[in-house]
């Protein structure tokens, strides 16, 4: 009785706008839906369930469940309520061989992602097996069970296709047995998908994690770009908005400074960029030219502003903001050529004071914090301008964000003591309870970390070290297939 009495039965209704209205309203005691909906398989009208419902420091989806009570027919679909994220993710799990926990890691996939085995060329589409919770070894079950649900009528109908299918039933058991070594990816554009992370908070070596920009392409199938007609206007939109910021560059600057702001955007030269910025607007000044919005692919304007930051190098700063969907985003741009070392920082940090230091993280650098025995690879976070503590709260809250079940009612008693113990290290950390040390390792060494004294000698807490990069470093960056020969002959002639 008590646990019936936790969820709130609404009335069967059958206007679907009022469902997504209790899903949109910031409710955490959503009331069960029920509707009218056609049944597939016999066409009489079955009942559709719909349950809003949070998980912790994840995501907030949309439990549907379908029950025809004529022929019997039921289903079951996970929908995510909130927005899509600003990037898609792509989760790579290295299962070996025989090791069974690998298996029970949850594994969450949006009605978007697609799942991969290279080793058996195997996809899983999105169409298939459609927003779920599970495991690593339920979805491969699920797939195998799939394929075989058919298997009576292909002997019929196709025998050759249907004796290759159960051939490839034989490996795909096997994988879902722990019999075979084999990689489990997981694509999602609209980065709402989610492998657990069995080491969280240290890294998994099992499991790599990286987040992309979508395509166009991605972005169609999502949703957006479906106005036609912008495609159609597409290049004239282009013409007139490069037109308006030339004319507004010409107001602002002169024509020759305005021609060579132009050129440097156009060839996405960040040295020109800053040398025309510098030399021909005043200091403050902050230019603006048209873009696209990374989440809604729309038409948005970019704000660039140049700088100068003592004892590191010069910058840009671009800032762009959405009027149609909201999105918001920041980075920072190195200016100048790429350094021949990569440089190392360390911080100590003792006093509230340390907690205050600007902190600029390119997205090429890697962050280490020994005392709680974290690693952050290179692009996670991305590119940041802020400080010491802002650095550790980002940490966090990225933890708690990508790692979603972990935080989570479904964790066991053990594994949630250590989470509670390393969220109060972090705790401890921002109080200055005890010192603890900052380290940004940055290959391009286009991080920094504001000095509290006129000169680097006098600043006995901060050390700044450089080092070659080591010949993976640079292929991992492209400067190993990068050939300059021809540009330093055309600049010497």
């Amino acid at each position: 009785m008590e646990a019936n009495s936790t969820i709130q039965t609404a009335p069967p209704i059958v206007d679907v706008g009022s469902v997504v209205e209790a899903v949109s309203a910031e409710v955490s005691d959503a009331p069960l839906y029920e509707i009218e909906s056609l049944c597939m398989r016999c066409g009489e009208n079955g009942i559709t369930r719909f349950l809003l419902t949070i998980i912790p420091h994840f995501r907030k989806i949309l439990l549907s469940a379908f029950e025809c009570p004529h022929c019997g027919e039921r289903n079951n679909e996970v929908q995510f309520a909130g927005e899509i994220q600003p990037m898609g993710c792509l989760y790579a799990l290295d299962v070996p061989t025989g090791d069974h926990k690998m298996f029970a890691r949850q594994v969450v996939k949006s009605e978007s992602a697609t799942i991969k085995i290279p080793e058996l060329d195997f996809e899983i589409p999105p169409e298939s097996q459609r927003g779920s919770l599970s495991t690593v070894e339920g979805i491969l079950t699920r797939a195998a069970d799939a394929l075989e649900s058919l298997q009576g009528e292909r002997k019929k109908e196709d025998p050759d296709t249907a004796e290759a299918i159960d051939a490839f039933l034989v490996k795909l058991r096997a994988c879902a047995a722990g019999e075979m070594h084999f990689t489990f990816t997981l694509d999602d554009p609209t980065g709402n998908s989610f492998i657990e992370n069995l080491n969280a908070p240290s890294p998994d070596p099992s499991l790599i994690i990286k987040f992309y920009d979508r395509t166009p392409e991605q972005q169609a199938a999502l949703g957006y770009l479906v106005d036609k007609s912008k495609e159609v206007g597409t290049a004239k939109t282009s013409l007139e908005a490069s037109q308006d910021i030339s004319q507004r560059l010409e107001e602002r600057l002169s024509s020759v400074g305005a021609k060579a702001c132009l050129r440097a955007i156009a060839q996405a030269n960040n040295a020109e960029i800053v040398n025309a910025l510098s030399r021909y607007s005043a200091p403050e000044e902050v230019m603006t030219f048209p873009s696209t919005c990374g989440a809604c692919a729309g038409h948005c304007e970019c704000r660039m502003f140049a700088m100068n930051i003592p004892h590191f190098q010069e910058v840009i700063v671009m800032a762009s903001s959405c009027d149609s969907c909201g999105y918001r985003n920041s980075e920072v741009k190195p200016g100048g050529r790429i350094p021949e070392k990569g440089k190392r920082i360390t911080l100590q940090v003792k006093s509230i004071k340390d907690l205050s230091r600007d902190v600029i993280k390119s997205d090429s650098s890697s962050v280490k914090i020994p005392e709680l025995e974290l690693e952050l690879t290179s692009g996670t976070l991305g590119g940041l301008v802020t400080t010491a503590e802002g650095l550790i709260t980002k940490i966090s809250e990225s933890l708690e964000r990508v790692h979603g079940f972990t935080f989570g009612d479904s964790l066991e008693d053990a594994r949630k003591s250590k989470w509670k113990e390393f969220r109060s290290k972090i705790d401890k950390l921002i109080q200055l309870e005890e010192p603890w040390s900052l380290i940004i390792d940055d290959p391009l060494a286009n991080s920094f970390i504001a000095l509290m004294t006129d000169e680097l000698k006098d600043d006995t807490q901060l050390s700044f070290e450089e080092y070659e990069r080591s010949w993976e470093q640079n292929e991992e960056l492209g400067l190993n297939d990068m050939d300059t020969s021809s540009a330093d002959v055309a600049v010497q002639n």
